[in-house]
């Protein structure tokens, strides 16, 4: 079977050029908001969501998780075309020992083209969103080129071209279906939530214990209601999940404040991406974003 991975030469074509729509739209720190909302996106689908509980370490090592979340993402963008064809294969075959059966008996595989496509398509929805609502919307012009050039990310990873709607307008057809017909509660998605709202103290030298008692429930309280607000009415009521007046005054808050926090967006805030592969340049030569810790490692090998 032919693989389904470009070939090096194809590398510099496929990844992000420098200052280009996909650099642009993911370099805003403020677009770290919409984490949540994408990873809720991608568990509520039935193979992604099976292949998170059974396989993610997600639970067990949120921070370390979202990291090498940022390390594909940003490395990718933002690290030139040989790291981000590296990553491509690493990610690739990372998926592959991801497997098992559903809660309805049925058989899942990471490796799913229509799981992997809807992984991928889900961050750049994701940024456009974070855009309407955090920071300045995109044009129909900016969103067309945002997708087109993400089509050709999709490609180091695998993601054909057959798997994708080719233009914007497809995009938000392929979404509005897809939440439609295919999203629906997973055992993940109350897995995300319960982290986002007991997380543990990240691994930061030098942070105080009292610090983050008192950093940790407002911040678990923006995180729940960017994750949540974030998502249509009709996903929402589908999982089950709980909408309360606070949490839209809360969401309405860092919403409104994000926006007017645009003139102070400057420097490394502006420019997070390079500044961000910088800082993980050595994760990133080691290949981090493809460790998925010991419960993934233990559940593939049992498999």
């Amino acid at each position: 079977m032919a693989s389904v991975l470009p070939d090096p030469e194809e590398y510099a074509a496929l990844s992000p050029e420098p200052g280009g729509p996909v650099w642009r739209a993911f370099n805003d720190v403020r677009m770290l908001s919409t984490s949540g909302y994408a990873t809720l996106l991608q568990v509520a689908h039935p193979t992604v969501g099976a292949g998170v509980h059974h396989h993610s370490s997600f639970t067990k090592d949120p921070w370390g998780r979202l990291l090498r979340t940022l390390d594909y993402v940003h490395g990718t963008i933002y690290g030139g075309p040989e790291l981000a064809g590296t990553i491509g294969r690493r990610v690739r075959e990372l998926h592959r020992t991801i497997r098992g059966t559903k809660a309805d008996g049925g058989r899942y595989s990471a490796m799913e083209p229509g799981a992997f496509a809807w992984v991928h398509a889900t961050l750049a929805l994701a940024i456009v969103r974070g855009r309407d609502v955090f920071a300045t919307p995109m044009t129909p012009a900016e969103k067309d080129e945002l997708w087109t050039e993400w089509l050709g990310v999709g490609r180091l990873i695998g993601v054909r071209e057959r798997d994708l709607p080719r233009d914007w307008a497809g995009a938000e057809a392929y979404l509005a279906r897809t939440i439609r017909e295919e999203l629906e509660w997973t055992p993940a998605v109350p897995e995300v939530l319960d982290t986002i709202a007991h997380a543990k103290p990240p691994n930061v030298p030098g942070l105080p214990p009292a610090v983050w008692r008192a950093m940790r429930v407002p911040l678990a309280v923006q995180l729940r209601a960017t994750t949540v607000g974030l998502l249509p009415d009709e996903l929402r009521d589908r999982l089950g999940l709980t909408w309360s007046r606070r949490e839209r005054a809360a969401f309405a808050a860092v919403a409104s404040v994000s926006r007017a926090s645009g003139p102070a967006v400057r420097g490394p805030l502006a420019n997070f991406g390079p500044n961000y592969v910088r800082w993980r340049r050595e994760a990133l030569a080691r290949g981090d974003v493809a460790r998925a810790g010991s419960v993934q490692r233990s559940r593939a090998a049992a498999a």
